[in-house]
């Protein structure tokens, strides 16, 4: 079944929403700041993870790294187009809307909770792989071993931050779904270059959301979302 990966990505998200406002209503203050700690670290090294595993590559004289200027270019022209559309206030504005209509207007993370766990959950090459997969073969398969991560994610988040982070649900139905929808459009341009450059982005930008998280809001990683595209155009380039 075509969409199936999403379906169960996005109830998985809203079931971990729920079981981590059960238990949070029985965790103190101090240990939600505990909380935030785990997942900011817990990100950190996930991301450093990812970005190294395409960085790093064993040649004949020992370990090389690559793809420096890449990130510097893609996040410099991309944060630009970012700043100068304001994306990261439109995600703001929109979490605005949705703590009006939600009745969370007491909630002061909301918005923060919200923004963090949608960029958490929303970046990174399982999504747009995954999405592809289920598009061209009803193959759900990545999209439901997402599903399992972006679960205990979400539990965890919304013990630390509250009921903000189940609505990151929205964002990864539209994203997922709509890729789902166009796979047959994406599928030719997601190479295995454009893969690793779309996976080692994203890692970076999972980076700058854990540094969010252990140190209070820093950078506007909303903002470096088109690095993200202009890393998969980058594929495209000859001699990058």
């Amino acid at each position: 079944m075509i969409g199936l990966g999403t379906m169960v990505n996005c109830g998985a998200i809203v079931v971990g929403g729920i079981l981590g406002l059960l238990f949070g209503r029985f965790v103190k203050e101090q240990i939600r700041e505990s909380l935030t700690m785990v997942c900011g670290i817990s990100t950190l090294f996930l991301a450093v993870a990812g970005a190294m595993e395409k960085m790093l590559s064993i040649q004949e004289n020992g370990l090389v790294s690559g793809g420096a200027m890449l990130i510097v270019g893609c996040l410099a022209i991309g944060t630009l187009i970012g700043e100068l559309l304001q994306i990261e206030e439109g995600f703001e504005t929109f979490g605005a809307w949705l703590k009006r209509k939600t009745g969370n207007g007491k909630d002061q993370s909301f918005i923060e909770a919200f923004v963090t766990a949608s960029l958490t959950v929303c970046i990174g090459a399982m999504a747009i792989v995954g999405a592809i997969e289920d598009g061209i073969a009803g193959d759900p398969s990545i999209l439901l071993t997402k599903s399992v991560l972006d679960l205990i994610i979400i539990v965890v988040m919304t013990c630390a931050m509250g009921k903000g982070c189940i609505f990151s649900v929205i964002p990864v139905a539209l994203l997922q779904g709509g890729i789902t929808l166009l796979a047959g459009w994406l599928r030719p341009v997601m190479t295995a270059a454009a893969l690793d450059n779309l996976s080692l982005l994203g890692s970076v930008l999972i980076f700058c959301v854990g540094v969010n998280l252990v140190w209070g809001k820093k950078i506007r990683v909303a903002n470096m979302l088109p690095a993200i595209l202009l890393a998969v155009c980058a594929a495209f380039i000859p001699g990058l």
